[in-house]
């Protein structure tokens, strides 16, 4: 059998929002999930730096990578505390949650 090897296709995603954000609609659907897209990329950050792939991360919290996938995509699935918390823990971290007063305008 011949051996694949792995190529990652680059992403330059400045350059893709940029473009994105061109598209009508684009920007007031982006925006409105700030929030969600925030949260993911913390998700994002904190395995990579644990240094685990989502299976390792599912494995660590008895659940699947299929769930761990829907948790990190914005916009699919709103999670639990429960679950930010048990995600934070397979990845060496705690969660902190904190309301902000807006910023005035």
């Amino acid at each position: 059998m011949t051996e694949l090897k792995y190529k990652p296709v680059p992403h330059k995603h400045d350059e893709f929002m940029a473009k994105a954000r061109t598209r009508k609609g684009f920007a007031e659907a982006y925006d409105a999930l700030a929030l969600e897209y925030e949260v993911v990329g913390q998700l994002l950050k904190a395995r990579s730096r644990a240094g685990l792939t989502q299976d390792a991360v599912a494995e660590r919290m008895g659940t699947t990578k299929s769930a761990i996938s829907r948790l990190e995509s914005a916009g699919k699935h709103a999670p639990s505390l429960t679950t930010l918390k048990r995600y934070a823990s397979a990845v060496g971290c705690e969660l902190q949650v904190k309301l902000v007063r807006p910023k005035a305008s």
